[in-house]
């Protein structure tokens, strides 16, 4: 049996809709972040490190979204959601990986500084270099997807919901990030995913009340 820890808007969106994706039964437990769910001692038991997602695979645990949507993808080849070549699963992963080390770190030093910088004075000026950073970063996966309908090219996979987080992050901040015209029409094509676009309901997703799909 699997079970996914989540948290609606958190990066645990993207295996959310990988397993939406796969059409397999699965438990979901959101853990409430914003309560601090995550710290509290029960939590703790499935998730030492307090954080989302989580997959649990019968008595064994996967913490990390990398991981977790690699995982997906090949337990369940029939949904295609990793590149039947290896070195072009290998790329896909590689772009998530990317993704997990450079660009979600600025966003949470640009949304949290406090948890990286002790000094108040310049905790503004730590967010805002962040924030610069990780509109560069948005725009790097703009140039990427150019000429491209999802993130390895013809062909969905895992790496497309991943992205999608970082896009909606990206319009918390306040990021101009509709004029990044590519990575928009990423955004719009995940929409017209059924199982996406369940999975951004069942958190009520902002990207939903941002540009409906018609």
């Amino acid at each position: 049996m699997l079970t996914l820890y989540y948290f609606p808007g958190a990066c645990s969106m993207a295996a959310h809709a990988a397993l939406e994706e796969t059409g397999t039964a699965y438990e979901r437990v959101s853990v409430n972040l914003r309560e601090g769910e995550q710290n509290g001692e029960a939590f703790r038991k499935i998730n030492a490190r307090g954080q989302v997602p989580v997959l649990r695979v019968n008595d064994k645990i996967i913490t990390e979204s990398v991981a977790i949507l690699t995982y997906v993808g090949q337990r369940f080849p029939q949904a295609k959601l990793l590149p039947a070549n290896p070195v072009d699963e290998a790329r896909c992963i590689s772009w998530m990986t990317w993704i997990s080390s450079t660009v979600d770190p600025l966003f949470r030093r640009a949304a949290r500084p406090e948890r990286f910088v002790s000094d108040e004075a310049i905790r503004p000026a730590v967010a805002a270099a962040a924030k610069e950073a990780y509109w560069t970063r948005c725009q790097d996966i703009d140039a990427h997807l150019q000429g491209k309908t999802w993130m390895m090219g013809d062909h969905y996979t895992v790496c497309d919901p991943y992205a999608l987080v970082y896009y909606a992050w990206a319009a918390r901040f306040g990021l101009p990030v509709t004029e990044l015209a590519a990575y928009s029409a990423l955004r719009h094509r995940l929409l017209e995913r059924p199982a996406v676009r369940r999975v951004l309901e069942r958190e009520k997703s902002p990207l939903l009340k941002a540009a409906p799909v018609s």
